[in-house]
């Protein structure tokens, strides 16, 4: 085993994890825990900001820890890949990683399991770090199931909650179908080219596929890109993963797991060029899922799914953008929806820590006035999720459309084209959404329904609460809404700060073309002679964004009343929006249901037929018991007498058989 700088970048979390664990043994050792984890995540930021040169030169770097798997011709070692992706991918998921677990000692106090929070987050962080540092698919699957059951313990982190230990176990379920996928995808991968390293992969693909494998791996793979990312269809988990504390759903959406299927698909690129259906096909699944959520989130009042269903529409555009070969804007608007996702989705819980637990939108209103800070820093996350220009958000999803579309003239294709205008209609339907939340919960009246009855008095009604992460409590009598903490407040400067500028210091000098082109995603622009667009499309998107935050000023600011008579008038379309195109309650019906069934058909089975077989088999010597137990007479002499007689009989029958 050599050692080697980089390689603390996965295991200090490790260790974090493993002295959060220990915290648990003891009450008074329980506060030690969040600042165990964060120092876990914060060291390997420094390392890899120390490093950065190991990772941003002209040819990839392998760090060899210690050999793993040899067998035979099969070898897998614990070994890591540098190159400037995986520097862009660390500097998300350690950093962004760092300021939720900062939030997180502040949102988590006080409650019980705090040292279990903390060893889950770090143990995650470790799995995403190994995850993206992999140089062969073995380890690299070995993180991505390790993100798999760290969502599966933190999003059912209250396991005394049933909404909750179901959530977990959905996302855990739906995972595994893509992870199927992806381990075939591996299989085949092995077979077809007699090794699972990656780099000696991507050095031995071809210009075009010379075998059936060539054509199914890239198929495999992105149907575990699909399940991590929640794209359509395996979008169902990611919801109902808001069941976890706030800070878990910023991790999760922001910095880790469903970024893992963007940076899968750009990290083996080359193989997803040999079939000539790969890509579109991962286009048009990212472009389809990005406005299927979005008009999802149109209609919902959770302030976290809300958020939710725009993490899954933001992976669409980033699939989309890689899709499309636009591989650099794929990547660089996974940076920059890191930054204003987790601002969004902390101040998120900032509002639902005010509220003790409140999540409705038609429950909350003129928070501006109690909670300042709040409403600005989720107004800057806002205008980055809209586009709003200049902001981060503009910059890479403006990216992603002029590419696409460009894509689409040069080549003549109809379908591509309708793409990138279905991208333009997503793009407005996420400035509505997005506004609608912020001037529902920070504008309007400022006399509130929660907490507080019309004449000032409070209501004595017991609401389930997420107050400062302990959702196993009720509370009582609900206060009046207050800022958080510094301690909350210090990372969602930091989050807002990046929101804003994240985009241009990635277009400056060209640094995110630089690390993507200089990695294994690099790609060929096909249309660098054609028709470009992106002048363009900074108008075209700009006037995109401002419309849609007027319109959501109209109806959810100014006249709240004719938002009401929109909805009444098409009942029907909000009803089928509300209800998430029963794409659910198609899976219950058809898998869920049946699944169930025979699983209570076969433990009936087994109660009365198979239960049934072992009783009469147990009869027998149970009848042949009772039968003897007369001749028991509990008397040692008769006891002595049986024994004798009976090996006697026994010598005999020996003695007669030789």
């Amino acid at each position: 085993m050599t050692f080697e700088l980089p390689i603390l970048i996965c295991w200090l979390p490790a260790l974090g994890a493993v002295l959060c664990g220990l915290c648990c043994m003891h009450r008074r050792l329980r506060v030690c825990a969040g600042p165990i984890c964060v120092l876990s995540i914060l060291l390997p930021f420094v390392v890899t900001l120390v490093g950065r040169e190991r990772f941003t030169g002209e040819n990839p770097t392998i760090v060899h820890m210690f050999n793993w798997i040899h067998a035979g011709r099969f070898i897998a070692d614990f070994s890591y890949l540098l190159d400037p992706l995986t520097f862009v991918m660390l500097m998300v998921v350690t950093g962004i990683g760092t300021l939720v677990a900062v939030y997180a000692c502040g949102y988590m106090a006080g409650d019980r399991g705090y040292a279990r929070f903390f060893a889950s987050v770090a143990l995650f962080i470790f799995a995403m770090t190994n995850l993206v540092m992999a140089d062969n698919l073995v380890l690299l699957y070995l993180g991505w199931e390790g993100v798999g059951l760290c969502s599966y313990l933190l999003i059912g982190y209250y396991y005394d909650k049933p909404s909750a230990v179901k959530a977990a176990k959905k996302a855990f379920i739906v995972n595994r179908v893509g992870d199927l996928g992806f381990a075939i995808g591996i299989f085949l991968t092995y077979t077809r080219y007699d090794t699972v390293s990656i780099a000696h992969v991507l050095q031995n693909v071809g210009p075009a596929a010379t075998s059936w494998e060539d054509h199914w791996i890239p198929f495999m793979l992105m149907l575990g890109a699909f399940g991590k990312s929640a794209q359509f269809p395996l979008h169902v988990w990611l919801p109902d993963a808001m069941e976890g504390p706030t800070p878990v759903s910023a991790l999760i959406h922001a910095a880790t797991m469903v970024t893992a299927g963007v940076y899968l698909i750009a990290r083996l690129m080359p193989l997803f060029l040999l079939s000539p259906y790969a890509l579109p096909t991962v286009a048009v699944v990212g472009g389809l899922t990005a406005f299927f959520a979005a008009t999802i989130a149109l209609c919902q009042y959770d302030i976290k799914r809300i958020y939710a269903y725009s993490t899954i529409s933001q992976l669409g555009y980033m699939f989309m953008g890689i899709g499309v070969l636009s591989t650099v804007g794929g990547i660089f608007h996974l940076f920059t929806h890191a930054f204003f996702k987790a601002l969004l989705f902390l101040t998120a819980g900032s509002v639902i820590h005010a509220m003790a637990g409140q999540l409705d939108l038609r429950k909350m209103s003129g928070l501006r006035k109690k909670m300042p800070w709040t409403c600005g820093l989720m107004f800057i996350g806002c205008l980055a999720l809209a586009g709003f220009p200049f902001t981060a958000g503009f910059y890479s999803k403006d990216m992603i459309l002029a590419a696409t579309l460009e894509r689409g003239i040069n080549h003549h294709n109809i379908a591509i084209i309708a793409l990138g205008v279905i991208g333009l209609v997503t793009a407005l339907l996420t400035a509505l959404y997005t506004f609608r939340l912020w001037f529902r919960v920070f504008m309007g009246p400022t006399e509130y329904e929660m907490g507080l009855d019309h004449h000032g008095h409070e209501e004595e009604e017991e609401e389930e609460a997420d107050h400062g992460g302990r959702g196993d409590v009720q509370v009582e009598h609900i206060h009046e809404p207050h800022e958080v903490s510094w301690l909350m407040n210090g990372p969602l400067l930091v989050l807002a700060a990046g929101a804003l500028l994240a985009g241009w210091l990635g277009q400056r000098h060209h640094w995110m073309k630089h690390m993507v082109e200089h990695s294994t995603a690099a790609v060929a622009d096909p249309d660098e002679h054609g028709v470009h667009l992106h002048t363009i499309m900074l108008f075209v998107s700009s006037a995109i964004a401002i419309a849609g935050i007027i319109i959501a000023a109209y109806f959810h600011w100014l006249r709240r009343e004719a938002a009401d008579t929109v909805t009444q008038r098409f009942a029907t379309v909000v009803r089928v929006l509300n209800n998430k195109y029963y794409v659910d309650k198609f899976y219950d019906a058809s898998i869920v249901r049946p699944l169930r069934t025979a699983g209570e058909l076969c433990f009936a089975i087994d109660r009365l037929a198979i239960g049934l077989v072992v009783a009469l088999v147990g009869c027998v010597p149970r009848a042949l018991g009772i039968s003897i137990q007369s001749s028991q007479k509990r008397t040692i002499q008769g006891y002595g007498l049986g024994m004798a007689v009976g090996v006697a009989v026994i010598l005999l029958l020996m003695m007669v058989m030789k």
